[in-house]
């Protein structure tokens, strides 16, 4: 469905400032389907002399009488009439439609929506009329707050100028609603509201009064009123949590002058439920932070306790063997601390591996066999469930592609590695300009303990593929590491999906 934007420059020679103005209304006219219990469509002229609707929507507060989308589509014979009625006239038009798919007519009111000395659009109210039914006093004090608006509209004075607050984010009629006149008395409160008042201490009948006179924080209502724009406010009102919408009612032609106030509406919704919510959720996000700054100390302990063993061994193999379980250790470290510092079970990726490449740098490297890291691309964020395991992938690569790729005496090289994350998979290249495994070596049947522990969190933890082959020499320009026409060295190409599952 194309939007109300698109269908202003696809069908009239609106410009930016009036299709602005045309977006502002659908903006807030929630609110005044809500008003008038109603549906609301929006018709614009088109140079040929038709109108196109390019904007619909629904009442929460009562039963729509169109099941069917109209945005889009033109308006027919019996409409066109009022609709260029009120465009011409600048005055709102009521009267008798004939709907397809409808059996009984369709009253519409039609109101002009005017910017500046034009009318741009018709604004309509369509609803079917029963028999026998009288309003009740909600219903009747909301229809004539919609009149209040509708006639706003017609004059240009509504919406106002600029968006102030989010108002999709505001409370609904439906939440509560205070009508105040223009020297801020209380003339109407609806059920809802009455309960909210009742909440926050105030039993006594509030109507009459200023909302400063019942104890009730009134910093909406006098900035809406001084500022003459919706003003939306959180506050606390003793226990209870209340987020407020003040939105000024003016009278007047605003080419005339700035008007009057004679009004505004201010609308309730108890919160505080929800910021009970956002506050454990604070509160356990907080908790989970800490665990894993206690899980990083934990482990950088258990770390420098086997860095202590390490210098009591005199076995080679045995020192080795602890100096990898040590850098594995320190890798999972890693992740618990980029996790003790981020909300959320996710992570930052490139905040792992630069860590990880350091590490590298300071273990894996020695003076006659000089290696250079790189990282490229930044990873994006990935779960830590995937986060932990993909982290010591990387570390046995990096230390495989130095034991394999830089033998003691080899003069060094360079490593590459290369994310990429399209928030489907994480792919990981790893390029080194060494020696290079063999043509047709197969990770599959590698017997070393770190290709092993590779493997196995590759295929069977992360659900991911892993491939390593000999370099070419696109794959080693590309990573920046040797000249042109190069051909050793080895790239390992790991893709894992970022849910596992």
């Amino acid at each position: 469905m194309a939007s109300l934007s698109e269908l202003a420059r696809e069908h009239t020679d609106l410009g930016r400032d009036q299709i602005s103005h045309l977006n502002r209304l659908v903006t807030e006219w929630g609110m005044l389907a809500d008003f008038c219990f109603s549906d609301l469509l929006l018709y614009l002229p088109t140079p040929d002399g038709r109108w196109v609707t390019v904007g619909q929507i629904r009442p929460a507060t009562g039963q729509t009488i169109y099941q069917t989308d109209w945005v889009g589509s033109w308006a027919n014979d019996t409409e066109r009439p009022m609709l260029s009625r009120a465009a011409d006239s600048g005055m709102i038009v009521e009267g008798d439609v004939q709907v397809e798919d409808l059996p009984d007519q369709t009253r519409m009111l039609a109101i002009p929506v005017r910017h500046g000395d034009r009318c741009i659009g018709v604004l309509t109210k369509e609803w079917i009329e029963r028999a026998g039914r009288r309003l009740g006093e909600l219903e009747r004090t909301y229809h004539s707050i919609f009149e209040r608006f509708a006639a706003m509209i017609a004059v240009g004075s509504f919406p106002f100028p600029s968006r102030v607050g989010d108002s999709s984010a505001a409370p609904r009629v439906g939440d509560g609603v205070l009508l105040l006149d223009g020297d801020a008395r209380l003339r109407y409160v609806s059920p809802n509201a009455n309960s909210a008042l009742h909440r926050v201490g105030i039993q006594s009948s509030p109507l009459g009064m200023r909302l400063a006179e019942l104890g009730f924080h009134d910093g909406p209502v006098r900035q809406a009123f001084e500022r003459r724009v919706p003003v939306i406010e959180e506050f606390e009102q003793g226990e209870v949590t209340l987020l407020c919408r003040c939105v000024p009612i003016i009278d007047g032609d605003p080419a005339v002058g700035p008007g009057e106030i004679s009004g505004g509406v201010l609308l309730v919704r108890d919160i505080t439920e929800l910021r009970k919510r956002d506050r454990l959720l604070l509160s356990k996000d907080a908790t989970i932070r800490e665990i894993h700054h206690r899980v990083k100390n934990n482990l950088q302990t258990i770390s420098s306790l086997l860095r202590l063993q390490a210098r009591r061994l005199e076995n080679p193999e045995a020192k080795a063997a602890v100096s990898e379980s040590v850098r594995r250790i320190r890798t999972i470290a890693l992740v618990h601390e980029s996790l003790s510092r981020e909300p959320g079970d996710d992570v930052t990726f490139i905040e792992i591996v630069r860590p990880l490449l350091r590490l590298a740098e300071e273990g894996l490297q020695s003076p006659d066999r000089p290696v250079r890291f790189t990282v490229r691309g930044d990873g994006g964020r990935v779960p830590a469930n995937t986060a932990t395991p993909l982290s010591v992938v990387l570390t046995e690569l990096l230390q495989n592609a130095v034991d394999h790729g830089f033998p003691e005496g080899s003069g060094g090289g360079g490593v590459v590695v290369h994310l990429d994350n399209d928030e489907v998979r994480i792919a990981i290249k790893v390029v080194d300009d060494g020696r290079g495994v063999e043509p047709g070596f197969d990770v599959a049947d590698a017997t070393s303990l770190g290709l092993s522990i590779v493997r196995t969190l590759v295929t069977t933890e992360l659900n991911g593929s892993i491939e390593m082959r000999p370099a070419t020499a696109d794959d080693l320009a590309l990573a920046g590491l040797d000249a042109p026409g190069a051909t050793h060295g080895t790239v390992v190409d790991l893709v894992v999906p970022l849910d596992p599952d």
